[in-house]
């Protein structure tokens, strides 16, 4: 007869049944924190509190197992900027990591990546930039209303799109650069984006990226400039807002904006570093 030894800190986290059912103390931590996994992938960015009342752990149980998920890097945390609590302090939430995202199977990657070549293959090349921006219109219309009540302020409308982007995983957060005097032409915005969803498909496929940018400055109503992204190997996804410019996007470039290109792309090179 197989003898299970009881974990007070798995208590709660399933109901009772035959020992025989719950297998070896290691084979129930193993699958409860699959469990945790797959809440962290549906929720995330999602914190501690949030996992135990979806999943019913206790929070012991949810601490042990989310440590030992961080342990062998399988969820990240990220500072939430728009959650903050305490003395000004963000939340910790947590997000898979890439090798936690391998862990559930990408199988489904692997099929859109091949099914993306093929369309490639017969459409052309404009048929990967219609799909992405057929992709992006959902995002588009679902977050136009939040940025429309923010009003016409730069600033709050690159909150409110953090806000939303941050509801759908991407853990959007924003941050002002530059100075307003003696001009506010190098005054920005830079949004920032700790995690991404389509990471591996843009790395084969930029289109995503580009299509993501030009939603970014229809939304904003200015045109932006992506100074890094975590498909071309950075830590986070900066988008740059020019905010002492209120001009509608266009497709060209505009002639003022090419005045501080050397400052944008030292800028590009210092967020590749960043943590």
């Amino acid at each position: 007869m197989t003898v299970v030894t009881h974990d007070p800190a798995l208590a709660g986290t399933r109901p009772a049944g035959p020992a025989h059912s719950l297998g070896t103390p290691a084979e129930a931590d193993e699958r409860t924190r699959d469990r945790v996994l797959a809440a962290v992938l549906e929720h995330g960015p999602v914190s501690a509190a949030e996992l135990g009342e979806s999943l019913g752990f206790t929070p012991a149980a949810m601490r042990r197992h989310l440590d030992a998920l961080s342990h062998s890097g399988l969820i990240e945390v990220k500072q939430s900027r728009g959650s903050a609590t305490g003395a000004g302090r963000p939340a910790r939430r947590y997000v898979l990591s890439q090798r936690g995202q391998r862990r559930l199977g990408n199988d489904y990657l692997d099929i859109a990546k091949d099914a993306l070549v093929q369309l490639q293959a017969v459409a052309g090349p404009d048929a990967i930039q219609d799909f992405a921006r057929h992709r992006f219109a959902d995002m588009e219309e679902r977050y136009r209303p939040a940025l429309d009540r923010a009003g016409p302020d730069l600033e709050d409308r690159a909150e409110a799109l953090a806000a939303a982007l941050s509801e759908d995983g991407y853990v959007g957060s924003t941050k002002v650069v530059g100075s307003a005097a003696p001009t506010t032409a190098m005054l920005s915005v830079q949004l920032c984006q700790g995690h991404c969803p389509l990471q591996q498909l843009a790395e084969e496929f930029p289109a995503f990226c580009e299509q993501e940018s030009q939603v970014f400055s229809r939304l904003l109503g200015v045109d932006v400039r992506r100074l890094s992204t975590l498909a071309g190997g950075g830590h986070v996804c900066t988008t740059h807002i020019p905010v002492g410019r209120k001009s509608t996007p266009s497709a060209s470039v505009p002639e003022e904006q090419n005045s501080i290109q050397s400052q944008l792309d030292t800028l590009s090179t210092q967020q590749q570093g960043r943590p």
